[in-house]
């Protein structure tokens, strides 16, 4: 049984993102029957992983969707966030999604995106250690933990905790967001 059939997922994209928390998260997106739309700050663009070996290219650009058109939006990890998050498309289409409900997913660095678009403040959060100290400074709560939903928002730690993202992930995305 395909548990995202007819769900919609904007999985943003840039330079450098980390090659598993973006194609281990799609994959299984895809597995589980969601349409999934790559999308980044420049629409057809190719970008290449934090690793080198893969690519994945953007369908459209961030700023012409509407977070009503989507379930979810997910974002990888990698030097990709802290490239991203300084493009007002990405970050109106985060802080809208938020803010109408639908599930926001963040993993590893992820969170910067997040920040940026203004939708961290007092909730749990976690990611890299690299990116603790910018949430403790934005009003989030700090937590050691794999994965684990928050509200509309699906936070993962690390690579390795890919497997615990997605169930969470998928999860949030079958039974909704909160508004």
């Amino acid at each position: 049984m395909m548990r995202l059939k007819d769900k919609k997922v904007a999985f943003l994209v840039g330079p450098k993102f980390e090659d598993l928390e973006f194609w281990a998260v799609y994959m299984r997106l895809i597995e589980e029957g969601a349409k999934v739309t790559v999308a980044s700050p420049e629409a057809g663009k190719t970008y290449t992983s934090k690793n080198g070996g893969l690519t994945a290219t953007s369908e459209v650009g961030a700023s012409s969707l509407r977070a009503e058109e989507f379930d979810a939006v997910v974002v990888p990890g990698g030097y990709c966030p802290d490239k991203i998050r300084r493009d007002e498309g990405v970050k109106k289409l985060v802080r809208e999604a938020y803010e109408k409900g639908r599930i926001v997913g963040m993993i590893c660095h992820a969170g910067s995106v997040g920040l940026s678009a203004g939708i961290v403040h007092g909730k749990r959060a976690t990611g890299s250690e690299g990116i603790k100290d910018d949430l403790l400074a934005a009003g989030a709560t700090w937590v050691d933990e794999p994965a684990f939903r928050e509200g509309n928002i699906v936070w993962g730690r690390v690579v390795e905790d890919i497997p615990f993202f997605n169930r969470e992930l998928v999860s949030a995305i079958e039974r909704g967001g909160s508004g």
